[in-house]
């Protein structure tokens, strides 16, 4: 039986998803343009990443004033109930701006320091996943009501499907490049969707075997790891330990050892 706190929880965190998304995709300006950068000139924000950020903590303000907030684009309190919420308004910005498809609103609620429910919404590909820990993970689509997610089968590791993405920082993409081109003829392939919560949240539907990045935040991955983990995904950063702005990794089971490997001794962790 799911607690009562994490079903309210979660209805909130789909609320403010949904509402949310419908924002970004129906209020997109044609003329949009970047408000302010963030880690280098080519990491951006927008007006509508700050718009949704709004509507979201709004929302959890008016519905429950005593929980904490971390979001993105500033949203920051402390907060006293022991939950938080943490929050990435617009992953997947730069797609967004460009008009590409894949960007997401991530949202996830803790409960004394541990993620309990993570909601993702993907509004150009029409399907929202969520998760509560301990009750599997589950999305919504093209198809017919909720569809219980699972990750795949784990492929030999010269058959796996990994996904990744690359920092803004010049000289740390640079080092993640040569880290893929390492990896590359070691896999099936390699695919850079541009969005850290969809990354996730395909792993956890079977779309792709694996998924690793660095310089993640915690926004980036919180709603998208629960998910993972809950469709029976491994996920973690460095070898014995959690995903981290160090490393974060998961992978079907079988896969994720031998990649999370690799990936030590590729040095995928630092410059």
């Amino acid at each position: 039986m799911t607690d009562p706190l994490h079903t309210d929880l979660l209805d909130l965190a789909q609320e403010a998803a949904r509402r949310a998304g419908a924002l970004l995709r129906d209020g997109r300006p044609a003329d949009l343009a970047v408000a302010a950068t963030k880690s280098s000139p080519i990491d951006v924000v927008t007006e509508m990443d700050i718009a949704a950020e709004k509507l979201i903590t709004g929302l959890i303000a008016e519905r429950r004033p005593d929980d904490g907030i971390l979001g993105e684009e500033g949203a920051a309190t402390e907060g006293t109930s022991g939950v938080r919420w943490v929050i990435d308004p617009l992953d997947g910005t730069v797609n967004y701006l460009y008009g590409l498809p894949t960007w997401a609103v991530s949202i996830a609620a803790e409960q004394d320091g541990e993620t309990v429910v993570g909601v993702v919404t993907a509004p150009m590909r029409g399907e929202t996943f969520h998760a509560v820990r301990g009750h599997g993970a589950w999305a919504t689509g093209a198809w017919d009501g909720e569809r219980r997610l699972a990750c795949r089968p784990a492929p030999p590791l010269e058959q796996a499907l990994v996904s990744t993405g690359f920092n803004y920082v010049a000289g740390v993409r640079a080092h993640q490049a040569e880290v893929a081109q390492r990896l590359i003829p070691l896999l099936r392939d390699i695919r850079r969707g541009g969005s850290a919560a969809v990354d996730l949240c395909d792993v956890a539907a079977g779309r792709l075997d694996g998924y690793y990045e660095r310089g993640l935040h915690p926004w980036d991955l919180a709603a998208g790891d629960l998910i993972a983990r809950e469709a029976g995904a491994l996920t973690g950063g460095r070898p014995g330990e959690g995903p981290s702005g160090d490393l974060a990794v998961a992978g079907t089971p079988g896969l994720f050892e031998p990649l999370q490997r690799l990936l030590e001794d590729f040095g995928a962790w630092h410059d």
